[in-house]
């Protein structure tokens, strides 16, 4: 069965003409694996600038086509995108307020690692480019995880699990 998605409203206030998410697809991004949902991360940064930048560091790219002054759409996998949003924009989206990172965890977005040397590598990267370290590591042996906070207090945790080793049911 093929999803069919309806057209954005455009008459919602908070949509524009140049507001990115009107913006058609790409065919093949949308066609590739119609049965693969893709997933949109919806964070919101100070300075779009800065998060362009220390998100660059770790390795990511940006899919220009979808970003501007006030968005940056972060690849994080073929399916999976962050949203890096100015606050003013990411207030349009919401009802209440942003939550304040210095005061509660909102979300923790854990991604898998190849490995124990990856998640230390970007650990170490991410701390060089401005982060702070968030928990101590985890070690359960076949399970590996550390985790930080990025520019805007977001947490973000790197994982690696040892999929041959025999799990506990």
């Amino acid at each position: 069965m093929k999803a069919v998605f309806p057209a954005p409203d455009k008459s919602l206030s908070y949509l524009s003409a140049e507001d990115v998410r009107l913006r058609p697809w790409p065919v093949n991004i949308i066609t590739r694996n119609a049965s693969m949902r893709m997933i949109f991360v919806n964070l919101p940064v100070k300075d779009l600038k800065a998060s362009r930048s220390f998100f660059s560091s770790l390795g990511f790219t940006f899919n220009e086509q979808f970003s501007d002054d006030t968005a940056a759409c972060m690849v994080i996998d073929d399916n999976i995108f962050a949203m890096l949003l100015t606050e003013p924009k990411f207030r349009s989206f919401i009802v209440g307020e942003i939550s304040d990172t210095a005061r509660a965890t909102e979300v923790i977005t854990a991604l898998s690692a190849g490995s124990r040397a990856e998640c230390d590598e970007m650990f170490d990267k991410a701390i060089a480019a401005g982060g702070k370290p968030w928990k101590p590591a985890i070690d359960y042996g076949s399970m590996y995880g550390v985790s930080f906070q990025d520019l805007d207090g977001h947490v973000w945790e790197f994982m690696w699990m040892d999929m041959s080793a025999e799990q506990p049911a």
